[in-house]
């Protein structure tokens, strides 16, 4: 049975087909369903192909739209070209691109092993940048299209266990807000989204302390996450950091000193991966 179709397309007459990684699970899985609900095809991209195939599946039964599942692992330096040249030699347009795709690593640089730095800067920095560049490419031509980078609050957070991840999430932010100006001129948006914690399993924590995040509110939830960055990305938004206390949370962390940095490593060193 159809569902009834949530309000975050830019118009009611308009259903762009969206290009969603990372989509077999957490924040992705979420972007994927509110999209669907809204009628947009979709062409989701996970390495995870059996849970891909599940809710590709899923998503075409309950809301009636064309899913196409394309497994395929981005962390490797191609993986942006031959996913754009597989689309392109079909005449599949993509309106609407969600860079959502990463990974997250707790622990010093010097203990992290070189095939997950590399995996990390492959997947969060080079593949994120030529998705942008060779899709919004085509959005420029159509003079039209949404592009949507996932950073995070962490991009303003050099703490030490997590050096790689906020400096990676620091690029997409800095990069998206540029080419954001750029890309206005050709009527295409740039979006990036910087949320604090959400409750996936990103993190590696278990569910009842997700839920017990989310009842104490520092944990925000993908469904509400989605709705916001959804809805600010139809209206062009750059920059979205969703919750009061996440945007409160940045310039405080401009003032908090380096010991009381070092004793939160401290703490969460148990989480180390």
């Amino acid at each position: 049975m159809r569902q009834n179709k949530r309000n975050v397309s830019p118009s009611a007459g308009v259903r762009l087909r969206a290009l969603v990684t990372g989509a077999s699970s957490g924040i992705g899985l979420e972007y994927a369903r509110q999209l669907a609900a809204a009628g947009h095809p979709l062409v989701l991209v996970s390495n995870q192909q059996e849970a891909l195939q599940a809710v590709a599946a899923e998503l075409t039964a309950r809301y009636g739209v064309e899913v196409e599942a394309i497994y395929m692992d981005l962390a490797v330096e191609d993986a942006a070209r031959q996913l754009y040249d597989r689309l392109e030699a079909r005449g599949t347009e993509i309106g609407i691109l969600i860079n959502n795709a990463g990974i997250f690593s707790f622990n010093d640089v010097v203990a992290t092993p070189e095939k997950r730095v590399e995996t990390m800067l492959d997947l969060h920095v080079y593949t994120g940048t030529m998705l942008c560049r060779l899709f919004g490419e085509a959005m420029c031509r159509r003079k039209q299209g949404y592009i949507l980078n996932m950073s995070s609050l962490s991009a303003w957070m050099p703490v030490p266990g997590i050096a790689l991840y906020s400096a990676t999430k620091s690029y997409l932010r800095v990069f998206s807000r540029a080419l954001a100006m750029e890309m206005r001129l050709y009527g295409v948006g740039v979006t990036v989204v910087c949320p604090g914690g959400v409750a996936t399993d990103l993190y590696g924590l278990a569910p009842r302390l997700q839920r017990l995040g989310v009842r104490l509110g520092v944990l925000m939830t993908p469904e509400k996450l989605v709705k916001v960055a959804l809805r600010r990305m139809f209206r062009q938004r750059k920059q979205v950091i969703p919750g009061w206390i996440n945007r409160l949370m940045v310039p405080i962390i401009a003032v908090v000193p380096d010991g009381a940095l070092a004793w939160v490593k401290g703490k969460l060193s148990r989480y180390e991966r």
